[in-house]
C-alpha cells in the first residue's frame, strides 16, 4: 500500500532526535535503526572516517493518523552542509517502479538536483527538488 513520509535530515544528531520523539509520540521505531556502518561497500567509494561510522542512514517512526517521520544523518565527510530548507525531503512510497518512475517525472520537470529512480540496496529510489524549491524522495522498497 502507497504511503507518504516525512523524511529529516540532521547534523549528526538524529538518534537523539529520534528517541526524544519516540518518548513524546509513545511509539517504537518502524525499522530497525540502521548506521551508516550498515551500508554494503561501494567499488571505489571511499571509506567513512571513525567519527561517522556510528551515525544514522536511517530511523522511522509513526506518529499521528498514520503518518511517518524519517531521518538520515547527514556526513561532514561528504560535503553535506544542513542548511534551512533541506532539513526535510517529502517521501513517496508508490506501490510501483511505473508508478514512481511517473512521479518523479513530473515533479522533477523544471526543476533541479535530481537523481532519477533506479536500483539501490534496500529498492527503486530517486529525488528532486521541484521548480518550487520542495524536495520529493522516490522509494519503492524491495518485497521480502
Amino acid at each position: 500500500m502507497a504511503f507518504v513520509s516525512i523524511y529529516l535530515n540532521f547534523m549528526g544528531n538524529a538518534e537523539e532526535a529520534f528517541n526524544h520523539y519516540k518518548k513524546v509520540f509513545k511509539t517504537e521505531f518502524s525499522t530497525p535503526l540502521m548506521r551508516m556502518k550498515d551500508i554494503p561497500a561501494q567499488e571505489g567509494a571511499p571509506s567513512l572516517p571513525e567519527a561517522e561510522q556510528n551515525k544514522v542512514m536511517h530511523v522511522a517512526l509513526p506518529i499521528l493518523g498514520g503518518t511517518q517521520i524519517m531521518a538520515t544523518d547527514m556526513l561532514e565527510s561528504m560535503g553535506h552542509k544542513l542548511v534551512e530548507g533541506n532539513n526535510f525531503t517529502i517521501s513517496l512510497n508508490p506501490d510501483s517502479k511505473e508508478e514512481a518512475d511517473r512521479l518523479y517525472n513530473e515533479l522533477s520537470e523544471g526543476g533541479t538536483e535530481a537523481v532519477a529512480p533506479h536500483e539501490e540496496f534496500w529498492g527503486y529510489w530517486g529525488t528532486c527538488k521541484d521548480r518550487f524549491g520542495i524536495r520529493w524522495m522516490f522509494n519503492v522498497m524491495q518485497q521480502q
